[in-house]
Order: C-alpha cells, then structure tokens, then sequence
C-alpha cells in the first residue's frame, strides 16, 4: 500500500474502508510504520497501543466482511491526549504523579468515537497536567513540531497537533482550557476546535478548570473536524454541564461560501503583541474573505484585559483545588514552570472566585453586545507571532514564565471564560516557514457558521498543498 493515503483525510480514508478499497489493517500498519519512522524525532506519544490497535483493525476488517460496519469512522486509526481515561488502561495525564495511574472510567467523547468505529493507537504527548502553551515536557519529553523539530508544537495538546499534522493520524482529541487546542492547530498547521462549553461530555477527562475545560478535535481539515464534533457532541447523563437537545449538523453549512456573512475584525486588543508578518497574514485573510463575498466589519471590544484577568482567576482556582494534596505532599514531582502557575491558586480568595464566576453570563452578553451585535464571526489570529523554538521557551519557572504564557495565550484564552466557540484554521506560513493559524469565534452554539466560513476560507488558500518537510 502507497503511504500516500496518509495525506487523505479522515472522511476519505473512512470511505475507502467501507468500498473495500482500502483495509483497516493495512491502514493501521502504515500508520504504525511513521509513529516508528517519527516517534523518535518529534515524541508525540507518551504510549503506543500498536498490538492491540492491530487486533482491533483486524476485528474492524472482519465486521465489514460480514457486512457489519461499525460506524462513520470505521477502521480508521486515532490517537488521542493521554488524559482521556480508558477503564483499565493507563494514563498518564503527562506528568511524573500518575505515570502508573490506572483510569477507573472511560471518557465519553473518546467512547463515542470508538462506537463509531474509530481505533485507538495510543496516548498522545501533552503538557503536565495540561498546564503550559508550548509542549514542554521534562518527565516524557518535549514533544516537537513536524514543521521543524526546534521548534515548539503549542500546548497543552501538543501531541495532538504534532500527530495529526505529520500524517501519523487522521484525527485527535484534545483539551482547550485557555488555547490548548488551539494554539496546537495553529502551530502545527491542523485544524482544531474548542466547543461552545457544554456541547462535548468532559466525563471521563482529567480536570484542569473544571468551569473552563472543554474537549475538541484536531484534524487535518474542516470537514473532518466537523464529523468529529458531530460524533462526540451532546448530552451525556454521565455530566449533567452538557446542554440538553441534539446539536446542530456541523457538515450541513460546508460548501455553502461565505457570500453576506458578516465578518468581524477587532479595533483592539488582539493585536497588541501581534507580530508585523502575523499583521500582514491576517490582512492577507481578511481580504481572501472580502474576495469569497464576506461583508466585512470594524468591531469594537469590551475590556478585555479584564476578561484574561477573571479568567486566570477562575483557572487558578478551580486547578489548585484539584492539585491541592499533590502540592502539598508531593510539590517537587511537578515541573517547576507548573508547581509555579499552581500554587497561586491555593490563595485565591473565595469571594473573589465566585465573583468572578458568577460574572461570566454577563460578561459573555456584553461581548456579544459589543463584538458580535454588527458582525456573525469575529477573526483574530490565533497566536500574536512565529512559531518560537524550544529552547528560547524553555524558561522554567523564571520571571519570565509568566510573560511568555501570557503572550503565547494572548488571543485564546478569553473564548473559555465566555463559553463561546472558537476555530483555528492555518492561514499561511511565517518567514521561518512555521505555521500561523486565523482564529474564528462567535456566539455559543454556532459551530456550524464557524465551519461554514472555516471551510470556504480553507478552500480558498489550499494550505493543505503545504507538508511538514519531516514527512
């Protein structure tokens, strides 16, 4: 078999499997052969399943035999953040305190995609806990960007970025707390989206803020993120945060253009630190939307220095509250950059805390109010600058730990506070031939308008030509 069917997309390779053109197993094989062949160079599994990923191939060649297909995504090879738990399977969470921890759930986003028909190939490298936006990692190793191994691959799923954008798979999940789904996509070149809050199950996840975690796909296009949220969206009676009612479909809107959507482009604020050829990329994609037929907008924004701030109260608080025993008996087997953003959280004022939660209804219907009254999408960039190398971002916990989170999540991080929905998608290269992604948001529950825009901006640049030289 051509390894060149590493290149299809989910939705194609799937359909080969199910005419027959194409078998799970030989699929499974070539997938196993680039996790050895880049494995070494870019470490973005903590764990391959390889046997048992085997096994399963076989049982999905068998099933289609018999005339039995077990869902969209049969046959096809994932992998996903190793802090999605596997009733007795491991999971590290990427960190140095639960390296032999057992889960005693299974996470119902990952289910949902093995009903589907999905295999598992392993667990995908992340940051510590989820906490840091590069993909540093001391106790698994950094994990490193296909574009080019110096370089970073964004966190905290910075597995999942680097997986999906070396072909090694079709598709990943990962966590978006404040960017880490995000700002991987945008780094690595992929795809990814962070759902409106409560449209995927978090059962079965590790917690980081658990007002602000949401789980979405990476991929390597819009179409197969959109199938990918179909498949693990909706209600859950196992987490009652999910909102009732079937979601929309996420693939009825692909093809349609962009001709009257009203696009919103920001006065302030997103472009603060932004980077001259970052400016010159999101220029370049304003105008490629204002040629598809977009109305295009000036927006104004609310405060929103004051949003990161309430948001970064409300993360620090509700992770320490998770971490508080391990900080207390076990501080040292944290990275020192991690124990760092930690601790202050143990300080937090309860007062303070609720304050800030209980503003986040108000809050979301002023930005609304303010960005999204005149406009149906607002873009930004995704990330202010380049790509940055591994080693000038990794900075422990120096002072200037703080400042280089800050900038890193300097566009994503206000979408989870407000709950709202979010898509990045690649826009074109730097000059250090580095990925840069365009971010998309709008209001809650509005998926479907994202990947509509999404996909006719993606069409229209054919970043997809692009291959990590790795490759």
């Amino acid at each position: 078999m051509s390894h060149d069917v590493l290149d299809l997309g989910l939705v194609e390779v799937a359909q080969l499997i199910r005419k027959k053109k194409l078998s799970s197993l030989e699929l499974t094989k070539a997938c196993l052969e680039r996790v050895e062949k880049l494995q070494p160079i870019i470490n973005c599994f903590i764990r391959v399943e390889a046997e048992a990923a085997l096994k399963a191939a076989r049982r999905a060649d068998a099933a289609l035999a018999k005339k039995k297909p077990l869902g969209p995504l049969h046959g096809v090879p994932l992998a996903h953040k190793d802090m999605l738990y596997r009733v007795g399977g491991h999971t590290t969470c990427g960190s140095k305190i639960r390296k032999n921890y057992v889960a005693q759930s299974t996470s119902s986003a990952l289910q949902r995609l093995l009903d589907a028909g999905s295999i598992y190939l392993g667990g995908l490298n992340m940051a510590e806990f989820a906490i840091g936006p590069t993909g540093h990692n001391a106790h698994h190793g950094h994990c490193r960007n296909p574009w080019n191994p110096e370089h970073v691959t964004g966190g905290s799923s910075s597995g999942s970025g680097s997986a999906v954008a070396a072909r090694i798979v079709f598709g990943a999940l990962g966590s978006d707390t404040g960017g880490s789904v995000r700002l991987p996509a945008s780094m690595c070149g992929v795809v990814g989206m962070k759902p409106t809050t409560g449209l995927v199950s978090r059962y079965g996840a590790m917690p980081l803020s658990f007002t602000l975690d949401t789980i979405g796909p990476l991929t390597r296009n819009v179409r197969d993120n959109a199938l990918m949220l179909r498949l693990i969206g909706g209600p859950d009676p196992l987490d009652p945060t999910t909102a009732s009612g079937k979601p929309a479909n996420f693939e009825a809107g692909l093809g349609k253009g962009v001709k009257g959507v009203r696009i919103g482009i920001p006065k302030s604020y997103f472009f603060d630190v932004a980077s001259p050829e970052v400016r010159a990329l999101y220029a370049q994609s304003v105008e490629t939307l204002r040629e598809l037929g977009a109305h295009i907008v000036e927006v104004k924004l609310p405060d929103m220095i004051r949003l990161v701030q309430l948001s970064n109260l409300v993360l620090v608080a509700e992770a320490a509250t998770f971490h508080a025993k391990w900080l207390k008996e076990r501080p040292y087997d944290y990275q020192e950059q991690v124990r760092h953003r930690l601790e202050p959280g143990l300080l937090v004022p309860a007062v303070a805390y609720l304050e800030a939660l209980n503003a986040r209804a108000r809050e979301l219907e002023a930005f609304c109010a303010a960005a999204l009254s005149k406009a149906d999408v607002l873009i930004t960039p995704a990330m202010p600058f380049a790509v940055p190398r591994v080693d000038e971002t990794d900075v422990g916990g120096s002072p200037e730990a703080a400042d280089m989170v800050a900038r890193i999540s300097w566009c994503s991080r206000v979408a989870n506070y407000l709950g709202m929905p979010a898509l990045v998608v690649p826009c074109g290269l730097t000059s250090n031939y580095m990925p840069a992604g365009l971010q998309l948001m709008a209001r809650p529950f509005a998926e479907p308008l994202l990947y509509r825009v999404g996909a006719a901006f993606e069409q229209a640049i054919g970043f997809d030509a692009h291959r990590p030289p790795i490759i």
